[in-house]
Order: C-alpha cells, then sequence, then structure tokens
C-alpha cells in the first residue's frame, strides 16, 4: 500500500449508514425522515464497504463504498446562505470529518485511524450535491456545495470508524484553512491545445 506520511489530527462529528435511499426521486417539500441512519461507529469491510449500508458488496458502487465530507463546508455554506448552521449529516455523507482538506484526497489514498488500527480508503470523484439540499439544507445548498460536497472513496482494508477524535494520514499535505473552499474541475483543452504547464500530460489536477 502507498506510504502516507502526512500525519493530521481531526474529529469525526458524524456517521451514517443507510440500508435504504432516503433522498429517492424529485425532491419534495419536507426532510425524510432519517434519525435511524445516524451511527456511532461503523464496520468498514475492505472492497466491501460500510456494514448495513445500501451500497455495501455493489460492483456498480466499489468506487463509492464510503463518502467523505469536511464539516467546514457547510459551515461554510451556512454562513454565506444566511441559514442556521446545518444538521451535517443531512447531506447523507457516510463520514463528516473536521480538521481535514477532504477535496484534496481525489484521486488519493488515505488512512483513518480512531484508535482501533488504520482504514484505508481510496478517494475517487468528487461526491457531488443532489437537488434534494435545496429542501433539507436551505435554499442554494445545491449549487452552493459544489466542488465542496465531499469524495467518494472505494474501501480498501476492514476496519471501525467512531465518532471523536481521529488521526488522518495522507500521501501528500493537507491545509486545513481549505476544508471549506471548492474544487472545481478543470477546463478541457480545446482541440490543437498542448498540455497545460501546470499539469503534465495534460491530465486536470487531483485537488
Amino acid at each position: 500500500m502507498s506510504a502516507l506520511p502526512y500525519r493530521y489530527d481531526v474529529e469525526i462529528v458524524g456517521l451514517l449508514a443507510a440500508p435504504v435511499h432516503r433522498y429517492d426521486g424529485r425532491p419534495g417539500t419536507t426532510t425524510p425522515e432519517q434519525a435511524a441512519d445516524r451511527r456511532e461507529r461503523l464496520e468498514i469491510r475492505g472492497g466491501v464497504g460500510i456494514v448495513g449500508d445500501r451500497y455495501a458488496g455493489r460492483p456498480a458502487h466499489r468506487d463509492a463504498q464510503v463518502t467523505v465530507l469536511a464539516a467546514e463546508a457547510l459551515e461554510s455554506l451556512a454562513t454565506e446562505l444566511g441559514a442556521a448552521r446545518f444538521d451535517p449529516l443531512l447531506a447523507r455523507r457516510n463520514v463528516v470529518l473536521r480538521g481535514a482538506e477532504v477535496e484534496a484526497l481525489r484521486g488519493r489514498e488515505f488512512a483513518l485511524d480512531c484508535g482501533d488500527g488504520e482504514v484505508r480508503l481510496r478517494g475517487g470523484r468528487p461526491a457531488n450535491p443532489c437537488a434534494w439540499m435545496d429542501v433539507v439544507l436551505a435554499p442554494g445548498a445545491h449549487r452552493g456545495l459544489r466542488g465542496r460536497g465531499g469524495v467518494r472513496c472505494a474501501a480498501l482494508t476492514d476496519g471501525i470508524l467512531r465518532l471523536g477524535p481521529a488521526v488522518l494520514r495522507s500521501p501528500v499535505p493537507l491545509d486545513a484553512a481549505r476544508a471549506a473552499t471548492a474544487v472545481r474541475p478543470a477546463p478541457r483543452p480545446r482541440a490543437g491545445d498542448g498540455p497545460r504547464p501546470d499539469t503534465p500530460g495534460g491530465r486536470p489536477p487531483l485537488a
């Protein structure tokens, strides 16, 4: 597995495992009941996902078995929209972290350790927000979360995640001050353009 030389003290402020889909179809006018999805601990199985979650073991979701979100992104969004502080689990991410630049983990292998041993995850694509955010959080939240709605991850090892303090290990340096910053996709080069000078081979930056 990849070396993870950078260590950060973080806090897990929310955990969620959903046996069924709560935000189904077009947005309604009320927030669906979902208290039963809140967890104090999650059991992760490498190659499978979260025990008790609807996506566990599904091949179509092998790269989105666990979703991770920065709590700071929601707090900043609430301030921008002039809303009261959001319940972080209404964003429907499995793990909500405080103190980490989550969006920088796209395309990176990283680890979380709550004291029971490391859980290794591989960050992948952004976890794009759905239109339900305008109902369950506040009008404008769907658009406002774009680029900072979290990261879809594959579970690489077995382990336990718990609410409370944790250690995050990363292959790249992270800046907690940027935890709420949206990361937009790089524009696609036009036909005939050469590689961009800041992205070797013309590939878009990971974060």
